[in-house]
Protein backbone atom coordinates (compact mmCIF):
# COMPACT_ATOMS: atom_id res chain seq x y z
CA UNK A 1 0.00 0.00 0.00
CA UNK A 2 1.41 3.36 -1.00
CA UNK A 3 1.09 7.02 0.33
CA UNK A 4 -0.68 9.10 -2.09
CA UNK A 5 -0.05 12.21 0.06
CA UNK A 6 3.41 14.46 -1.06
CA UNK A 7 5.16 16.22 1.44
CA UNK A 8 5.69 19.59 0.12
CA UNK A 9 8.98 21.52 0.75
CA UNK A 10 8.80 24.03 -2.43
CA UNK A 11 6.59 27.00 -3.09
CA UNK A 12 5.96 28.41 -6.78
CA UNK A 13 6.97 32.16 -7.13
CA UNK A 14 6.58 34.67 -9.96
CA UNK A 15 9.52 36.53 -10.97
CA UNK A 16 9.06 39.56 -12.42
CA UNK A 17 10.99 40.00 -16.20
CA UNK A 18 13.51 43.47 -15.66
CA UNK A 19 12.78 44.06 -19.18
CA UNK A 20 9.77 46.42 -18.76
CA UNK A 21 12.15 48.41 -16.30
CA UNK A 22 15.06 48.65 -18.96
CA UNK A 23 11.96 49.41 -21.61
CA UNK A 24 10.71 52.02 -19.31
CA UNK A 25 14.17 53.66 -18.77
CA UNK A 26 14.98 53.39 -22.59
CA UNK A 27 11.98 55.68 -23.38
CA UNK A 28 12.38 58.16 -20.63
CA UNK A 29 16.42 58.69 -21.74
CA UNK A 30 15.71 58.88 -25.77
CA UNK A 31 12.71 61.48 -25.03
CA UNK A 32 14.78 64.15 -22.05
CA UNK A 33 17.60 63.91 -25.23
CA UNK A 34 15.51 64.86 -27.85
CA UNK A 35 12.32 67.22 -26.00
CA UNK A 36 12.77 69.67 -23.09
CA UNK A 37 11.54 68.25 -20.13
CA UNK A 38 11.37 71.19 -18.28
CA UNK A 39 8.16 72.52 -19.54
CA UNK A 40 5.10 70.81 -18.37
CA UNK A 41 3.56 69.68 -21.16
CA UNK A 42 6.89 67.62 -22.11
CA UNK A 43 7.18 66.59 -18.48
CA UNK A 44 3.53 64.92 -18.40
CA UNK A 45 3.84 63.03 -22.04
CA UNK A 46 7.33 61.52 -20.66
CA UNK A 47 5.33 60.24 -18.01
CA UNK A 48 3.10 59.08 -20.31
CA UNK A 49 5.02 57.47 -22.58
CA UNK A 50 7.05 56.06 -19.78
CA UNK A 51 4.23 53.86 -18.07
CA UNK A 52 2.72 52.97 -21.66
CA UNK A 53 6.39 51.10 -22.52
CA UNK A 54 6.36 49.74 -18.91
CA UNK A 55 2.87 48.15 -19.02
CA UNK A 56 2.97 47.30 -22.52
CA UNK A 57 6.21 45.29 -21.92
CA UNK A 58 4.91 44.05 -18.87
CA UNK A 59 1.99 42.45 -20.83
CA UNK A 60 4.85 41.16 -23.17
CA UNK A 61 7.20 39.75 -20.97
CA UNK A 62 5.13 38.83 -17.98
CA UNK A 63 8.10 36.93 -16.04
CA UNK A 64 9.04 33.92 -15.36
CA UNK A 65 7.90 30.84 -12.20
CA UNK A 66 10.92 29.21 -10.54
CA UNK A 67 10.22 26.47 -6.96
CA UNK A 68 11.99 27.81 -3.90
CA UNK A 69 12.55 25.62 -1.33
CA UNK A 70 10.37 26.16 2.34
CA UNK A 71 12.05 25.25 5.02
CA UNK A 72 9.18 23.08 7.59
CA UNK A 73 8.64 24.65 10.83
CA UNK A 74 10.58 23.38 13.60
CA UNK A 75 9.29 20.80 15.88
CA UNK A 76 7.95 22.79 18.96
CA UNK A 77 9.44 21.44 22.45
CA UNK A 78 7.39 18.71 24.50
CA UNK A 79 9.16 19.49 27.81
CA UNK A 80 10.45 15.83 27.69
CA UNK A 81 14.25 15.81 26.54
CA UNK A 82 14.45 12.51 25.15
CA UNK A 83 10.80 13.03 23.63
CA UNK A 84 12.24 16.39 22.16
CA UNK A 85 15.41 14.89 21.14
CA UNK A 86 13.77 12.27 19.36
CA UNK A 87 11.21 14.61 17.54
CA UNK A 88 14.38 16.86 16.15
CA UNK A 89 16.37 13.97 15.03
CA UNK A 90 12.43 13.33 13.07
CA UNK A 91 12.48 16.97 11.77
CA UNK A 92 16.46 16.43 10.24
CA UNK A 93 15.44 13.34 8.56
CA UNK A 94 12.49 14.66 6.79
CA UNK A 95 14.49 17.92 5.60
CA UNK A 96 17.31 15.63 4.41
CA UNK A 97 15.13 13.67 2.55
CA UNK A 98 13.50 16.85 1.18
CA UNK A 99 16.79 17.82 -0.28
CA UNK A 100 17.49 14.28 -1.74
CA UNK A 101 13.80 14.25 -3.23
CA UNK A 102 14.99 17.69 -5.44
CA UNK A 103 18.66 16.37 -6.27
CA UNK A 104 17.68 12.86 -7.43
CA UNK A 105 15.99 13.21 -10.59
CA UNK A 106 14.51 9.70 -11.62
CA UNK A 107 10.71 10.44 -10.95
CA UNK A 108 10.13 6.69 -9.99
CA UNK A 109 12.72 6.77 -6.57
CA UNK A 110 11.32 10.65 -6.39
CA UNK A 111 7.56 9.18 -5.46
CA UNK A 112 9.40 6.77 -3.42
CA UNK A 113 11.10 9.15 -1.50
CA UNK A 114 7.83 11.11 -1.33
CA UNK A 115 6.04 8.43 1.02
CA UNK A 116 8.95 7.54 2.51
CA UNK A 117 9.27 11.31 4.06
CA UNK A 118 5.42 11.18 4.65
CA UNK A 119 5.62 8.00 6.67
CA UNK A 120 8.65 9.17 8.43
CA UNK A 121 6.40 12.47 9.72
CA UNK A 122 3.67 10.42 10.92
CA UNK A 123 5.83 8.38 12.66
CA UNK A 124 7.58 10.87 14.47
CA UNK A 125 4.31 12.51 15.31
CA UNK A 126 2.53 9.23 16.65
CA UNK A 127 5.39 9.93 19.21
CA UNK A 128 4.45 13.15 19.99
CA UNK A 129 0.70 12.43 20.23
CA UNK A 130 1.56 8.65 22.18
CA UNK A 131 4.41 9.18 24.25
CA UNK A 132 4.00 5.22 25.06
CA UNK A 133 5.74 4.40 21.14
CA UNK A 134 8.92 5.90 22.13
CA UNK A 135 10.42 3.18 22.44
CA UNK A 136 9.00 1.94 18.95
CA UNK A 137 10.09 5.06 17.07
CA UNK A 138 13.65 5.27 18.44
CA UNK A 139 14.41 1.49 17.04
CA UNK A 140 12.79 3.03 14.08
CA UNK A 141 14.97 6.10 14.20
CA UNK A 142 17.88 3.92 15.53
CA UNK A 143 18.20 1.47 12.35
CA UNK A 144 15.59 1.60 9.74
CA UNK A 145 16.27 5.38 9.22
CA UNK A 146 19.52 5.91 8.85
CA UNK A 147 20.14 2.96 6.72
CA UNK A 148 17.36 4.23 4.28
CA UNK A 149 19.11 7.81 3.89
CA UNK A 150 22.60 6.17 3.68
CA UNK A 151 21.06 3.97 0.28
CA UNK A 152 18.95 7.32 -0.84
CA UNK A 153 22.91 9.25 -0.57
CA UNK A 154 24.56 6.37 -2.20
CA UNK A 155 21.97 6.54 -4.84
CA UNK A 156 22.23 10.38 -5.25
CA UNK A 157 25.73 10.29 -5.58
CA UNK A 158 26.03 7.43 -7.86
CA UNK A 159 23.67 8.72 -10.27
CA UNK A 160 25.92 11.21 -11.56
CA UNK A 161 29.25 8.66 -12.15
CA UNK A 162 28.60 7.58 -15.23
CA UNK A 163 26.47 4.16 -16.54
CA UNK A 164 28.92 1.52 -15.66
CA UNK A 165 28.34 -1.99 -14.90
CA UNK A 166 28.97 -1.44 -11.25
CA UNK A 167 27.05 1.87 -10.89
CA UNK A 168 24.01 0.45 -12.53
CA UNK A 169 23.94 -2.60 -10.82
CA UNK A 170 23.78 -0.63 -7.49
CA UNK A 171 21.59 2.07 -8.87
CA UNK A 172 19.18 -1.10 -9.77
CA UNK A 173 19.48 -2.67 -6.16
CA UNK A 174 18.93 0.31 -4.30
CA UNK A 175 15.44 1.27 -6.85
CA UNK A 176 14.25 -2.24 -6.44
CA UNK A 177 14.90 -2.17 -2.33
CA UNK A 178 12.86 1.24 -2.14
CA UNK A 179 9.54 -0.51 -2.42
CA UNK A 180 10.18 -2.72 -0.13
CA UNK A 181 11.21 0.15 2.26
CA UNK A 182 7.97 1.68 1.82
CA UNK A 183 5.55 -1.18 2.97
CA UNK A 184 7.66 -1.65 5.95
CA UNK A 185 7.12 2.06 6.80
CA UNK A 186 3.54 1.49 6.20
CA UNK A 187 3.92 -1.89 8.46
CA UNK A 188 5.85 0.51 11.17
CA UNK A 189 3.38 3.31 11.41
CA UNK A 190 0.41 0.43 11.47
CA UNK A 191 2.12 -1.22 14.51
CA UNK A 192 1.81 2.14 16.00
CA UNK A 193 -1.60 2.26 16.72
CA UNK A 194 -1.61 -1.36 18.12
CA UNK A 195 -2.52 -0.43 21.86
CA UNK A 196 -4.34 2.64 20.77
CA UNK A 197 -6.52 -0.22 18.57
CA UNK A 198 -6.93 -2.71 22.18
CA UNK A 199 -7.49 0.50 24.56
CA UNK A 200 -10.21 1.38 21.57
CA UNK A 201 -11.27 -2.52 21.48
CA UNK A 202 -11.47 -2.95 25.65
CA UNK A 203 -13.62 0.39 25.73
CA UNK A 204 -16.02 -1.06 23.13
CA UNK A 205 -16.33 -4.01 25.45
CA UNK A 206 -17.14 -2.62 28.44
CA UNK A 207 -19.61 -0.03 26.82
CA UNK A 208 -21.10 -3.19 25.19
CA UNK A 209 -21.73 -4.92 28.72
CA UNK A 210 -23.13 -1.86 30.04
CA UNK A 211 -25.64 -1.48 27.34
CA UNK A 212 -26.74 -4.78 28.09
CA UNK A 213 -26.59 -4.77 31.72
CA UNK A 214 -28.97 -1.85 31.45
CA UNK A 215 -31.53 -3.12 28.91
CA UNK A 216 -29.90 -0.31 26.27
CA UNK A 217 -29.45 -2.94 23.16
CA UNK A 218 -31.59 -5.16 20.96
CA UNK A 219 -35.31 -5.80 21.26
CA UNK A 220 -34.80 -4.09 24.89
CA UNK A 221 -34.04 -0.68 23.50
Amino acid sequence: MYVKEVLSTKKTVKVPSVIPFYGAAAVWIIYCLVFPVYKLVHFIILIVLGLAAFFGLKLLFPGTTREVDVPEPAPEPTGNEELDALLSEGDRAVKELGRLRSSIRDPAVQKRVDEISVLTKKIFEDARDDPQDVPQVKRFAGYYLPTTMKLLNAYDRMSGEGAGENVSGTLKRIEDILDTTVAAYQKQYDALFANEAMDIETDITVLESMLKREGLTGKDF
